[in-house]
């Protein structure tokens, strides 16, 4: 089965905006970034299962790509609780250090840690192994895929971070018999 990790186009807010789990809106350019994006993907087949993130800065990549899509909770960003919808410059420079620091154990006040996403996109990736189907589309957001990467590679959560996932990027993976080949990332 091959399956094409993919981050939504880019969104139109201003650098060091923190909007996770918020439903931000995406560029001007998001119908050219589509088409770029659809370049790199093979014909999307009929068998073809497409899931999402029902945030709308994927679920309307996705819809591009499928008539058909299944929106998942579990593959929502990570959620910065009271952080959202403001600057990270804005939260106090100790608080920001000891999330920093600690990121894979601790959350944002009122959101949740790296390990948190981490359990939540593991359990999706469970399941859709499970399927049958030559083809799958996972549209969603970089923290998402950064854990998968760290759950399908057994890598410490900690390292998850030195996977560049730009918007718009491809990361195609292979599972054959149980195990899950990387073909390739950031595309």
């Amino acid at each position: 089965m091959d399956i094409y990790l993919i981050r939504h186009t880019k969104t139109d807010t201003e650098k060091g905006f923190c909007y996770g789990q918020s439903d931000v809106p995406l560029s001007p350019n998001f119908t050219n970034e589509a088409l770029q994006l659809q370049k790199k993907l093979p014909e999307i087949n009929n068998g073809c299962q497409v899931f999402s993130s029902p945030l709308s800065r994927c679920l309307k990549l996705a819809k591009l790509l499928s008539r058909t899509v299944k929106t998942d909770d579990r593959l929502r960003e990570l959620d910065f609780g009271d952080w959202e919808n403001s600057y990270f410059d804005q939260v106090d420079p100790d608080v920001m250090k000891h999330w920093a620091n600690n990121f894979v154990d601790v959350g944002p006040p009122k959101g949740e840690s790296f390990a948190d996403l981490h359990r939540r996109v593991s359990s999706f990736w469970q399941e859709l192994v499970k399927l049958e189907s030559e083809q799958i589309v996972v549209v969603t957001h970089a923290g998402v895929i950064r854990a998968l990467l760290a759950h399908i590679l057994e890598l410490p959560l900690a390292n998850a971070f030195q996977f560049r996932i730009d918007s718009g990027s491809v990361h195609k993976l292979q599972h054959l018999n149980e195990y899950t080949y990387i073909n390739y990332l950031n595309r």
